[in-house]
């Protein structure tokens, strides 16, 4: 929103020394706990306060595995957030449980917002209205430890550009121990992590397919393409032998140890990863395939006002989200958290497209692909169950991906009921 909007009577006629406590208005804004947003959000709340005393801000969070049900339970509870974050695959949920609601298009004008955000804004889009906006946007890229690179007599700074290269270098970085057990490994294998955004919107297409339809309705991805890029991700274990699932437990604290070469990971992993000391690190663009074909997978977690928030509450939470989605927040957030600003203008600058660590996700956004999820969590874990049939039961790839799509083809259908 222009700045006409987004400031409009702030400040109209009101004195930092004349509004009370008792007068101000308290609004709470509900996100998960993740240190770099949480820090992020605490700065954004003291600058919206400092131009608002009219207005205060508590920001309250919960772990990741317990918000939604949070949410939900106190939604029902009549004692719900007045402006949430949610994932823009949960909207479908929130909408449907009367968690959030639409967002007035006096205050948030459409026209504005399809202008000014990137195009993955309209996944927070149901009929005529949107539901959210987000401050940050994320893409994929290919971390990489140029120590373990060096070591392995790798030049670091030319990181893989295609699959083959991929596996080839990760197989220079990769140790086992006398036992036989992974050291280091070449690269992390972690399908709860963002590997299940890889291989449905990555892999499979660079193997030739589609994971769904293009109204997102129908899974599409129980093909030779799907089962191919499949084999591919699983033979990384069993064939090539460059990673294995659950080494470290998670992928990203593998690479922050300094035990994993490469790691796919999402700009949201940028505020943690600059506290290592005890490695340097790079970033490129995901590796294309042989073909030269690139894909990535665009996310972002949107800002939503609650379905109770009403009277001068209402006003609060518009202006608050106003805020937390102006390009001033934008470039907060990018400083602190690291993910890239949802807004074209505020992202697509110079410096970030000079940026050796955020162009590679800015370039990734523009060959990017949105999941329309209708239950994020539940299609994630169908990924993560296809991959585990093979690694752990041995199942064969094509029945496991069978098994998958039936699997997830059911989750979308019942949200069509």
């Amino acid at each position: 929103m222009h700045k006409g909007i987004l400031f409009a009577g702030l400040m109209a006629g009101i004195s930092p020394f004349t509004v009370t406590a008792a007068q101000a208005v308290e609004i709470e804004y509900w996100q998960y706990v993740f240190e770099t947003r949480v820090n992020a959000m605490d700065q954004l709340i003291a600058a919206f306060e400092a131009a608002n005393p009219d207005i205060t801000v508590k920001q309250v969070t919960f772990p990741y595995a317990d918000y939604q049900t949070r949410v939900v339970a106190a939604n029902m509870a009549r004692q719900g957030p007045d402006v949430l974050q949610l994932f823009y695959g949960w909207a479908d949920q929130f909408i449907g449980g009367k968690v959030i609601q639409p967002l007035s298009p006096d205050a948030f004008p459409h026209a504005e917002i399809e202008a000014d955000f990137f195009p993955i804004v309209s996944a927070m889009k149901r009929g005529d209205d949107y539901y959210g906006l987000p401050t940050a946007v994320r893409s994929l890229a290919l971390f990489y430890n140029k120590n373990l690179m060096t070591a392995a007599g790798l030049d670091p700074n030319t990181p893989p550009t295609t699959l083959e290269e991929l596996v080839t270098q990760a197989k220079a970085m990769t140790e086992v121990d006398g036992a036989g057990n992974m050291a280091t490994a070449g690269m992390t294998l972690d399908m709860a992590g963002q590997d299940h955004q890889w291989w449905r919107e990555v892999l499979v297409r660079q193997f030739g397919g589609a994971p769904y339809s293009e109204d997102g309705a129908t899974v599409t991805y129980n093909d030779a393409a799907g089962a191919a890029a499949l084999k591919f991700y699983t033979d990384l274990q069993l064939v090539e032998k460059i990673g294995q699932r659950g080494f470290m437990d998670e992928g990203q604290a593998a690479f922050r140890a300094g035990k994993a070469g490469f790691t796919i990971d999402g700009t949201f992993r940028l505020g943690s990863f600059r506290t290592i000391e005890d490695f340097e690190w790079g970033v490129t663009e995901l590796p294309a395939n042989a073909e030269g074909v690139r894909s990535n997978y665009a996310s972002y977690f949107a800002n939503a006002i609650g379905a109770g928030a009403q009277g001068e509450e209402l006003e609060a939470a518009q202006k608050f989200l106003a805020y937390i989605s102006s390009e001033e927040a934008m470039q907060i957030w990018l400083d602190v958290v690291g993910e890239l600003p949802a807004r074209r203008s505020a992202a697509l600058t110079e410096a970030n497209l000079a940026n050796p660590v955020y162009a590679p996700f800015l370039k990734g956004l523009e060959y990017a692909h949105t999941t329309l999820f209708v239950d994020e969590a539940a299609q994630r874990q169908t990924t993560i169950d296809m991959a585990n049939r093979i690694l752990i039961e041995g199942q064969p790839v094509e029945d496991s991906v069978a098994a998958a799509a039936e699997a997830e083809q059911a989750i979308l259908d019942r949200a069509k009921k």
